[in-house]
């Protein structure tokens, strides 16, 4: 029997099974049909966010932004590069600090952007400050060949 893969729908929040060797072939929702690991930045408020962080098998990056904040807005095109560069191992999603104040409080963020990689359940690590795309792959392939 084939292992299984939990990811939560980032549009209606279900949490989803299916095979591990599925994983590539861009499974979709068995609730709303949208696709759970498209290669596409996700956004969350926080209530999605913390299901994900929690339940899901694939590694999450988050990026926590706010759209007055120009760094912020330079590093969207960033994160999009290295979300269609780390699919399908890794996720990626960000969530508006604007729009969901609880999300800094939640998760002590002091500055934007900030990036909070999740795995398994917890928070493995933090980057802070605008990055290339390239270093961002980088930070989630160092911190997540520490958890193995």
């Amino acid at each position: 029997m084939s292992a299984k893969i939990r990811l939560t729908c980032m549009d209606c929040g279900q949490v989803n099974q299916f095979p591990a060797d599925k994983a590539e072939a861009s499974p979709v929702c068995g609730i709303c049909g949208h696709k759970l690991n498209d290669g596409k930045v996700a956004k969350l408020d926080l209530k999605t966010l913390e299901k994900a962080a929690k339940s899901d098998d694939l590694p999450l990056l988050v990026d926590f932004w706010a759209p007055w904040c120009g760094p912020c807005r330079a590093m969207a095109p960033e994160f999009e590069r290295a979300a269609r560069s780390l699919s399908p191992k890794v996720r990626l999603a960000k969530i508006d600090t604007q729009s969901n104040p609880d999300a800094t409080v939640r998760y002590n963020i002091r500055g934007i952007p900030a990036f909070i990689l999740f795995h398994r359940g917890r928070e493995v690590a933090r980057l802070a400050g605008a990055r290339p795309a390239a270093a961002l792959e980088q930070f989630v392939a160092e911190k997540l060949a520490l958890t193995k």
